[in-house]
């Protein structure tokens, strides 16, 4: 019994349908909509944490690739990243980070203007050179989930059972809101954000907080943008770049601070661009999405395109659950047979195969 139907969730009823196991999968929606759909997308191996992160993120990356073989509706593409400098100060930054140990580990490089046209020539004039990250990549947000259901409904060992509320759980078995109870030998709670209801109880005590985010959908780019582009104020934000020299990067604007701001851009299959983000730590989040915020965003897309930017035609919230320390998730047996697993951050669609290849092994199982 998995209980979730997002990344982790979906991934954990994958591994289990693989290791002989017959998997009934509950959502409390007719379809998952939180953070799992609103992402980027990114497999993202350049900016994780030395360790433990840095060895999930690539397990991960292995196992969507190998994954695309068989499911390619879930829309993997290995065409890594460019983090693009703009000023002098940023050029610099990423320089003296290039011959750092740090990025050896990971394979980045920093290439000079002429390489990065060549690489993506939908970059503008106005970068200065580039860290190039060749193991980042993508799936499709949009439609993973659902090309990983329908290819487990092939196995005739999986039953998705959308629109259902858990509302109690134990060894051996679940209820939800119908008060129907379904038995099982294994029961895996990954309901990501939520920290109320039934699990209240259990995640009290976890290290855990939630992150809103604000992001943006354009309709299609005239033309390809063939790698994903991050700006330099993710070197911020990712623990990979922590022995860079963080502080002579240039001042951030006001808003960029004040919602802890990045720019992070992928195409999707459709053409269009998936840009973001903002970080929110503090709750009660605002409902609403802040217009600034979008102008921001845009206006450092089109710093960085040589292409006309394309027009906003979505804006969304998103929030998700974050480990507070620095482990990769939180996982628990909370009563014999019995586990939560919640808490990968950003991370959750990088690492939840291999996330939920660790859950396997701690229920020795698979």
């Amino acid at each position: 019994m998995v209980v979730g139907a997002g990344v982790l969730g979906t991934m954990h009823a994958h591994r289990l349908v693989e290791a002989g196991f017959d998997v009934v999968h509950l959502e409390a929606d007719p379809l998952p909509t939180s953070a799992s759909v609103r992402n980027f997308g990114l497999v993202w191996v350049s900016g994780r944490r030395t360790g433990e992160e840095l060895d999930a993120a690539r397990r991960g990356r292995r196992a969507w690739e190998e994954l695309s073989h068989r499911v390619p509706g879930i829309g993997f593409r290995a065409i890594g990243s460019l983090t693009v400098a703009v000023v002098p100060e940023e050029l610099k930054v990423m320089e003296d980070f290039a011959h750092s140990p740090e990025a050896a580990e990971r394979n980045i490089e920093l290439v000079e203007r002429s390489t990065v046209r060549r690489r993506n020539p939908a970059v503008s004039e106005q970068v200065l050179g580039a860290l190039w990250a060749p193991e980042d990549a993508v799936v499709e947000p949009g439609r993973v989930l659902g090309a990983l259901r329908a290819h487990l409904e092939q196995t005739d060992r999986y039953r998705f059972v959308p629109d259902r509320l858990v509302t109690d759980a134990d060894t051996g078995w679940v209820t939800d809101h119908l008060s129907e109870r379904f038995e099982a030998d294994l029961v895996i709670l990954t309901v990501g954000a939520v920290r109320s209801g039934l699990l209240g109880a259990h995640l009290a005590s976890a290290p855990l907080r939630r992150v809103g985010l604000q992001m943006l959908g354009t309709e299609p780019l005239q033309g390809d943008l063939p790698t994903a582009i991050a700006d330099a104020d993710t070197l911020r934000y990712y623990p990979a770049y922590q022995s860079a020299r963080l502080e002579d990067l240039p001042t951030r604007s006001e808003i960029a601070q004040e919602h802890e701001m990045q720019l992070l851009m992928v195409q999707r299959a459709d053409g269009s661009l998936t840009i973001g983000d903002t970080h929110r730590y503090e709750e009660p989040f605002d409902f609403a999405s802040t217009e600034d915020v979008a102008d921001e965003l845009v206006r450092r897309v089109g710093r960085i395109l040589s292409l006309p930017v394309p027009r906003v035609v979505r804006r969304w919230w998103g929030v998700y659950a974050q480990c507070t320390d620095n482990r990769l998730c939180y996982r628990a047996e909370v009563a014999p047979g019995l586990w939560v697993v919640t808490g990968p951050g950003g991370r959750g669609m990088t690492c939840a195969p291999a996330i939920a290849d660790d859950t396997m092994r701690a229920a020795g199982v698979g």
